[in-house]
């Protein structure tokens, strides 16, 4: 670090995933490197066992198959060391106060240890560039058009420079569909096994499991045997509209065919 004066160690570190639930998917790798301020370096990345499968959506990320991780430790089997690396540092990264640290301290609780935050500075490289390279209508005007924004902020304005902006961008990347149907999909993509548009719930073997929380992998049939609680608590909460009604015909005794092979 030559731009950033340092008074205690900061911990740089990221983590690749089996999905981007913070509250349910697991490590796969994590690479930690830590910076002191006399200038000295420790750093660690490792491969870990999940103990589940790899989605391949996850895989076509990061790269890292169930074969790749077949014969790593598991996350609880190496959990003192990652907290004795982070403990008393202060800890940076991209997206790490909304995704990486959340999951992170939750692994950690799971193998019966945490993180301690009090007193913990974090630096989010995302945040920095989100709020100094702005990412709003009047930033793809200048982007993709080359010219000032007319009119922004009023609703006549703001239609026209997006439409404006939307044929600009078909335009620059020839990866992109020129269909409504398509773009749409490429915009909002679905799991090939989903039964609702968010995946919260897939087809595995003709039936329905959960994808998320302390159920996943579960069946839809089984938790609303054990549990029909935690399936009203789901249509109180904050989920799409589409989840709550695959939730609610569960409940109800009526649920979807399974897609035929």
């Amino acid at each position: 670090m030559k731009n950033l004066k340092l008074t205690r160690p900061l911990a740089f570190f990221d983590l690749e995933t089996t999905g981007i639930d913070a509250g349910s998917d697991r490590i796969v790798e994590i690479c930690i490197l830590k910076e002191f301020p006399d200038g000295r370096q420790e750093s660690l990345v490792e491969r870990l066992n999940p103990e589940r499968p790899i989605p391949g959506e996850a895989t076509a990320v990061h790269g890292i198959s169930d074969h790749d991780v077949r014969d790593c430790p598991r996350f609880r089997d190496r959990a003192g060391v990652y907290l004795a690396m982070l403990e008393g540092a202060d800890l940076a990264g991209y997206n790490v106060q909304r995704f990486d640290i959340p999951l992170l301290r939750r692994e950690l609780r799971d193998a019966g240890l945490d993180l301690p935050m009090a007193g913990v500075r974090v630096v989010d490289a995302m945040t920095i560039y989100h709020r100094k390279e702005r990412r709003d209508l009047s930033a793809a005007v200048r982007f993709f058009l080359g010219r000032e924004p007319e009119g922004a902020h009023s609703a006549r304005g703001d239609v026209a420079a997006t439409a404006e902006v939307l044929d600009a961008q078909l335009a620059r990347y020839d990866d992109l569909p020129d269909t409504v149907e398509a773009l749409e999909a490429w915009c909002n993509p679905v799991h090939p096994d989903a039964v609702d548009r968010s995946g919260k719930f897939l087809w595995k073997e003709q039936k329905i499991v959960f994808t998320f929380g302390k159920y996943r992998d579960r069946t839809l049939v089984s938790v609303c045997e054990s549990n029909r609680g935690y399936l009203e608590w789901v249509l109180r909460s904050d989920f799409p509209e589409d989840s709550k009604k695959v939730v609610q015909a569960a409940l109800e005794g009526r649920l979807p065919d399974p897609p035929r092979d």
